[in-house]
């Protein structure tokens, strides 16, 4: 397998779901990496240099930087995983890949991850939109994981790394994932994947089932 010259630097907060899939996929290919943790709202210069969005995570490879958690993936998966399992090449499997990122930024977003951190950080803001989101995702998810042990077929890839944290971390935005045993047990086969790491557990503990 292809190696950096050097250490890999991932720009994260280690609360942030975003982060937590390009931090799976650098420990799933064991590459060597550098975790440099960030205050929200208090970037490095190199943060702001390279993503005038303001977000976080950022990649440095050598004298490469990306932005964007899904840009992150790609380029991970398509630099460093030559078996091309991760992110396959295949025209409909590569479709289907590109499908799922587009739901981890929209769906995903909107409804778990949003009610996610609306009450980690206290806000004053309706769960209810972002729930009725989440329902409908988990629903869909329960559908498609009855068909198949990963999101596209019967081995994991960088879809499967996207949705992961957010899903499930559900319980924290106040979402119960206990109607979803499909989804319960897709999370226990990404778990079991040698080198998953784990997100930080937070404060807030699981919503009652």
């Amino acid at each position: 397998m292809p190696s950096p010259s050097a250490a890999l630097r991932l720009f994260r907060h280690p609360i942030s779901g975003h982060c937590h899939r390009a931090e799976l996929l650098l420990s799933i290919l064991r590459l060597p990496h550098h975790l440099v943790d960030v205050a929200f709202g208090d970037f490095p210069a190199e943060v702001k240099q390279h993503n005038r969005f303001g977000q976080i995570p950022v990649l440095q490879d050598g004298d490469t930087f990306l932005a964007d958690s899904s840009a992150i993936l790609v380029y991970l998966a398509s630099q460093y995983d030559p078996s091309r399992r991760w992110l396959p090449t295949e025209p409909r499997r590569a479709a289907e890949v590109t499908r799922w990122l587009s739901v981890a930024a929209g769906p995903l977003a909107y409804g778990p991850a949003a009610a996610r951190v609306t009450v980690l950080f206290g806000r004053d803001t309706d769960l209810a939109p972002m729930h009725a989101i989440a329902t409908r995702l988990f629903n869909v998810l329960e559908l498609e994981l009855a068909q198949r042990a990963f999101l596209v077929g019967d081995e994991p890839t960088i879809a499967d790394l996207a949705h992961y944290a957010y899903v499930a971390r559900a319980p924290e935005g106040k979402l119960s994932l206990e109607p979803y045993p499909g989804v319960r047990a897709w999370l226990r086969r990404i778990e079991a994947l040698p080198g998953f790491v784990p997100m930080v557990a937070t404060a807030m503990p699981p919503v009652a089932a």
